[in-house]
């Protein structure tokens, strides 16, 4: 089969990128019937608390990190939609504190349906982000699938007194973003060939950069929290933090958007899983009556490869800016714990 034969990666899949997540509160359900088994001395992070990986000490001054994240595709471009799943596979070892150490790709494409070329320029680009991280992918699973699936299973190492997690927020802390929002909208649009030239590179460019400063954070005394925003949005991933602080967190109506974003989602361009999003977990958030309906959106809107929520002491926001703009990253003030119950209020 030739390239100019193949369909769009995007028409193969019914969703794409984060957005696949199931959502929160089916999730929740299905997790129900999972039973709870012995306690091990070891596991310092399970999925008691929703974080992004799972923690495991292996000696007093090692930790081994593991997660595994896939996707179906958000691009057509078969060598950007595998940098950009191993990107944000890679991020959640970041998002713990940790540096990762080697790789296993999962695979799940349509071998009659997708060329050889093809089918190996996704595992190029997954191989491309692991090479920018400084690892190998070790090896891997693949399974003739109807539609395109693409990921990492990551390992990672941190030590054990130092593991970042998204339950240690307290009153008093400011949240600060390292990336804007938007990635689901610009994808929404992308699927729907509305997305220009410029739009289309803005896309790529956040998607593929790694979350590396996270391992920068281990140890800092000033960091008390901290998760990747992904699939579940903004609001999403900041109740995960007020349920792990047990307060609550409010979170600006305007946060750092991409450019174009507000516009596509003035002229109605949304995800679906944003929808599923506020359903799952609508009644735990506090709205503005105020609050136009597109910036609930943008605020519930799911981010492939999103930046990480970190909770510092808003008397250590300055010089901890400072810290993030010497390691090359920036961040940008989205929200504050306070007293209260673990929910999610937006202000503004």
């Amino acid at each position: 089969m030739s390239d100019a034969e193949e369909p769009r990666l995007t028409s193969l899949a019914h969703g794409g990128g984060c957005g696949c997540k199931i959502a929160p509160a089916v999730l929740r359900d299905m997790l129900a019937w999972t039973p709870q088994g012995r306690p091990f001395a070891d596991l310092l992070v399970g999925n008691e608390t929703s974080d992004d990986a799972a923690v495991w000490r292996l000696n007093d001054e090692q930790a081994l990190i593991a997660t595994t994240d896939f996707f179906m595709p958000v691009v057509d471009d078969p060598f950007h939609f595998g940098q950009i799943a191993a990107t944000n596979a890679l991020s959640d070892i970041y998002a713990m504190g940790g540096k990762p150490v080697f790789a296993l790709a999962i695979v799940g494409l349509p071998v009659n349906v997708l060329s050889p070329r093809t089918m190996g320029r996704i595992l190029q680009g997954g191989a491309a982000a692991c090479t920018a991280a400084g690892i190998p992918v070790a090896g891997g699973h693949s399974i003739d699938s109807a539609e395109p699936i693409y990921g990492l299973a990551v390992m990672g190492l941190v030590h054990p007194d130092q593991v970042l997690t998204n339950r240690g927020a307290r009153p008093g802390d400011v949240l600060v973003l390292t990336k804007p929002l938007g990635i689901g909208v610009l994808s929404a649009a992308f699927k729907q060939e509305r997305l220009g030239k410029d739009g289309y590179r803005t896309l790529k460019a956040w998607t593929t950069r790694l979350n590396s400063f996270g391992a920068k954070l281990a140890g800092r005394p000033e960091v008390h929290a901290v998760t990747d925003v992904t699939g579940f949005g903004l609001l999403g991933h900041a109740l995960e933090m007020a349920r792990g602080a047990g307060a609550t967190v409010e979170i600006d109506a305007e946060p750092p958007t991409l450019p174009g974003v507000y516009e596509l989602l003035q002229a109605g361009v949304r995800t679906g899983a944003s929808i599923r999003n506020w359903a799952s977990y609508g009644q735990d958030v506090e709205l503005p009556d105020d609050l136009e309906p597109w910036r609930r959106d943008l605020l519930t809107d799911p981010q492939t490869s999103g930046g990480l929520l970190i909770a510092v002491p808003e008397s250590e926001l300055k010089a901890f800016a400072a810290f993030a703009r010497l390691s090359g990253e920036g961040v940008h003030k989205v929200g504050r714990v306070v007293e209260g119950p673990p929910r999610v209020r937006v202000v503004g």
